[in-house]
């Protein structure tokens, strides 16, 4: 037991250690909205290092607390088995107490009845004498081994009794500071992930502000152009890249396109629904009586609101109308609350216009009257987008809040999808005009997102940079815009100039880049850039990150999954 408790002390310290370190390490770093880039950019450093530092650490210590957790659980259970023994053994002690008792009280009358004086005067012949002597010898031994072994029990047994009481008072202290620890290092490893997390917020405004001047269209019936297929299209140079993502941003609940595409398979609107959500009921008798307010329009009610929803073209399949039909209504009363507060107009919410839509539209919302998804007797917020590129993600996969009723899933007619090429013909929004987009473009080179091939390789340099040395983070924007930061942005000569300081070799040019993806989530997992500097991969994510913050004009990869275009 008290090998166990150093042991805890030895864990204790070393907690303890890694906590005090990173305190020292990240004590400037508590207020991050009172911190410009490059501040919030060595605070992020200094955070995720002293994580790496924390895990590399805290593995050899996580692995001996399991040991502890499991020697305390053993000791526990056999500490229940030697109280068993022991009151047990008590009362077996009962019977032997008589037994002594009695052993004590014969061994005392013979001792008295057959002295040697006695047995002499009372005996006919030496023999029988001899012969009784021996008798009572052994008789006499007996009795001493009886009284001897009970007596020996009685003390090994309040041995124990005293043994057991101090293991259990050991055993309380063991299992306060080992749940002590195991705390005290979720709390640590939670507050410094929360302030990586917060940090790193801040940093994706700029990412977030580029993001939204796309002004990527949501609703499949909008008029707006989104994205063009710049594949067939000559920029003037070569060789050439583009990025192509895989659907818009928001790949939770109904895809618009997807839901067209399954209907056109035969699917009915009940079958639409249940590929989009999950654990939701579709209750077909909600109250049509409750009024929405619409922003800057008044009252509707909740039938007449969704026949003026514009969301998805009337001339699409039957039961996709109708699927689209119940997720407005629903999106509409759980937004509302019932009908307690109001509802925007564009596709923020969703899109309305004050005429009724009429034709087929109506006649959609007309058979799905009164039909509403619903968890737990309240609608749910039955979010929807144009393309989700062949997958379906939860709110907790974009960013939102985990929702029960969104779900991950791929969007294909086999429910999979090995490859590029398989996703591409199988998905059933694949007809989407976003499903598949080199997004953003500039005034030059026939107005395309193609990119150089020093383009690229400048784009790989600022990688190379920003993990060489953080602190330059601040001068790797697009150099076509201001310097979100104030500072100055450095060009592809600087960004060049400052790797060979480094002692590090640069790019000047990309010969060809690779994608790998995990067809399993839906994204991208590596880009491999080869090319007359180091080769080098990258994760996907990182990558994109890194490509969004650089790329010129307003060029962009918009989502988890992209591909690589050469030319």
């Amino acid at each position: 037991m008290k090998k166990l408790l150093f042991s805890i002390l030895l864990t204790v310290v070393g907690i303890f250690f890694v906590a005090n370190f990173v305190n020292a390490q990240s004590q400037n770093c508590d207020n991050p909205s009172a911190l410009d880039l490059d501040q919030l950019e060595k605070c992020l450093d200094q955070l995720n290092e002293a994580k790496s530092q924390s895990e590399k650490a805290t593995k050899p210590l996580e692995e001996q607390v399991n040991a502890i957790q499991k020697r305390v659980n053993f000791i526990e259970k056999d500490l229940v088995v030697k109280e068993k023994n022991i009151n047990e053994s008590y009362k077996n002690l009962e019977k032997q107490q008589q037994i002594l008792y009695t052993t004590i009280r014969d061994y005392y009358i013979k001792s008295y009845y057959n002295s040697p004086l006695l047995l002499l005067l009372s005996s006919n012949s030496v023999s029988e004498l001899t012969q009784t002597l021996e008798y009572q010898k052994v008789a006499t031994d007996r009795d001493k081994a009886i009284i001897t072994n009970i007596v020996i029990s009685i003390t090994n047994l309040e041995q124990r009794q005293k043994e057991l009481e101090s293991e259990k008072i050991e055993i309380v202290v063991v299992k306060e500071k080992l749940d002590k620890v195991v705390l005290e290092a979720k709390t640590y490893q939670a507050s410094l992930s929360s302030q990586i997390a917060k940090i790193s917020a801040r940093q994706q405004e700029i990412l977030a502000q580029r993001l939204a001047s796309l002004n990527i269209p949501r609703s499949a019936s909008t008029g707006m152009s989104g994205c063009v297929d710049d594949r067939d299209k000559d920029p003037g140079f070569s060789p050439r890249f583009a990025f192509f993502t895989y659907g818009v941003p928001n790949r939770t609940g109904l895809n618009q396109y997807g839901a067209n595409g399954r209907a056109k398979a035969g699917q009915n609107a009940e079958s639409i629904l249940n590929a989009y959500y999950q654990s939701f009921e579709l209750k077909k008798d909600y109250s049509a009586d409750i009024n929405i307010n619409v922003e800057g329009y008044g009252g509707y009610n909740i039938e007449e609101y969704v026949k003026r929803i514009y969301e998805m073209p009337e001339s699409w399949e039957m039961e996709a109308l109708k699927a689209q039909a119940i997720a407005a209504r629903s999106y509409a009363l759980s937004y509302t609350n019932n009908g307690a507060g109001s509802i925007c107009t564009t596709q923020s919410c969703q899109v309305f216009k004050p005429d009724p839509k009429g034709g087929r539209w109506e006649q959609a919302v007309n058979e799905t009257k009164g039909w509403v998804m619903v968890s737990g007797g309240n609608p749910v917020k039955a979010w929807y987008s144009s393309t989700h590129g062949g997958y379906i993600f939860s709110t907790s996969e974009i960013g939102w809040s985990d929702t029960s009723w969104t779900k991950h899933a791929t969007d294909t007619t086999s429910g999979s999808a090995g490859g590029f090429s398989e996703l591409t013909s199988n998905a059933y929004d694949k007809d989407s005009p976003w499903f598949y987009c080199d997004w953003g473009s500039r005034a030059s080179y026939n107005k395309t997102a193609w990119l150089k091939s020093s383009e690229i390789a400048d784009i790989a340099n600022i990688i190379l940079l920003a993990k060489a040395d953080s602190s330059t983070a601040e001068h790797l924007y697009q150099t076509d815009k201001p310097n979100p930061a104030g500072t100055e942005t450095w060009n592809e000569d600087k960004v060049k100039q400052e790797l060979k300081n480094r002692n590090i070799t640069p790019f000047n040019n990309v010969s060809s880049v690779s994608i790998s993806a995990d067809f399993g989530s839906g994204r991208t997992s590596t880009v491999n850039i080869s090319g007359d500097g180091s080769g080098f991969s990258v994760s996907g994510s990182e990558f994109k990150d890194w490509f969004n913050l650089r790329a010129p004009a307003n060029i962009q990869i918009v989502g988890p999954l992209y591909n690589i275009e050469q030319r």
